[in-house]
């Protein structure tokens, strides 16, 4: 019997290693596509929605060849949030674990998903890999995925995805990224990039979500060392407050650490401040220290009509030059897209 006995332990112990072995040193799995007639939820992790743009999210799912479910709480609001935070909790675990459900899109930004995250377990994301979508505030949601090993899209949510005009090629995108096709970028040359080449994991998103995750197990920050390329975007916020965030990624260890940096669009903050021109130039100003690629200027965030979508935890090359940005998915089936800037 004792025979018997220890080598069932031993496996046991390896089994159990296995599920206690740390996130950032898992796999990053890529969400299955999507097929016509497969049900998108529609969470509101943070701000209230106005009911007419949740109706025009769900028009246009429609109009993909998607079933559209709205989640119970995704109208509902408390205190300028979209229910308490746990109702909004409650709307995330129902949408991950309800298995009708095939991806997530969150219906606006705002502020609150924070306080959704530490009511859902890392685990829940990487038990049910689903994509999720969003931008914005959401980028908490696209870190506590990539943490927990599972990629997801950075993109425009219910209001933009309505949108027609120049936003249709933006859209068409997501609707091919849905269905397995990842995309690749081509974006016009900026005088501030610094060339080079680099390969790595991309992550990022509003930086003020991510930097006030840092040190949490939700931070795909805890990921550096398996190389990161970042991108960058926020609204709202001064030069000073974004200078203080790059400063915070330094004394972490995070910046000297990463393989490229992707800067995309700065809004709604006085220029000229500080001496600095614009975002850029204060930008630029520490990033020119760093021996890596920096793209500027490439379309995602806070911009209408220009927030192309990007996979996070998808491995990608990075490539900088004379003539502009090159980002393409490595090992997937891939699209090629021109950028407009």
């Amino acid at each position: 019997m004792k025979a018997s006995v220890f080598p069932l332990r031993y496996i046991l112990l390896g089994l159990l290693s296995m599920i206690l072995l740390p996130a950032a040193a898992q796999r990053l799995m890529m969400p299955a596509a999507l097929r016509a007639g497969d049900t998108i939820a529609i969470v509101s992790p943070s701000s209230t929605p106005d009911t007419l743009t949740v109706e025009k999210g769900c028009q246009t799912l429609r109009e993909w060849g998607y079933v559209p479910v709205v989640a119970p709480h995704a109208l509902s609001s408390w205190h300028g949030f979209a229910g308490t935070a746990d109702e909004r909790a409650a709307d995330m675990l129902w949408a991950l674990r309800d298995s009708t459900v095939k991806a997530i899109i969150c219906s606006r930004g705002g502020d609150g998903a924070v306080q959704v995250l530490r009511r859902i377990p890392l685990s829940e994301f990487r038990s049910h890999p689903k994509w999720v979508m969003g931008f914005s505030d959401a980028t908490a949601l696209h870190s506590a995925e990539v943490a927990a090993g599972v990629m997801s899209i950075h993109c425009s949510m219910c209001d933009g995805i309505s949108m027609r005009g120049e936003r249709d090629s933006v859209n068409a995108i997501l609707q091919r990224l849905l269905q397995g096709e990842m995309p690749s970028y081509q974006a016009p040359a900026h005088p501030l990039n610094q060339y080079g080449e680099a390969e790595g994991i991309l992550v990022g998103g509003n930086m003020s979500v991510f930097c006030g995750l840092a040190g949490s197990e939700y931070d795909f920050l805890n990921r550096t060392d398996e190389g990161l390329i970042l991108f960058i975007e926020d609204t709202g916020e001064s030069m000073s407050k974004v200078d203080r965030m790059l400063h915070h990624l330094e004394i972490r260890g995070i910046l000297p650490r990463l393989k490229g940096i992707i800067v995309g669009h700065f809004s709604k903050y006085k220029s000229p401040d500080s001496g600095f021109t614009d975002m850029y130039d204060m930008l630029q100003e520490y990033l020119q220290h760093y021996d890596i690629p920096v793209c500027y200027d490439f379309p995602v965030g806070h911009h209408s009509g220009k927030n192309y979508p990007l996979v996070e935890g998808c491995r990608i090359r990075l490539i900088i030059g004379d003539g502009g940005t090159m980002i393409t998915p490595l090992s997937f089936p891939s699209i090629s897209c021109r950028t407009s800037g």
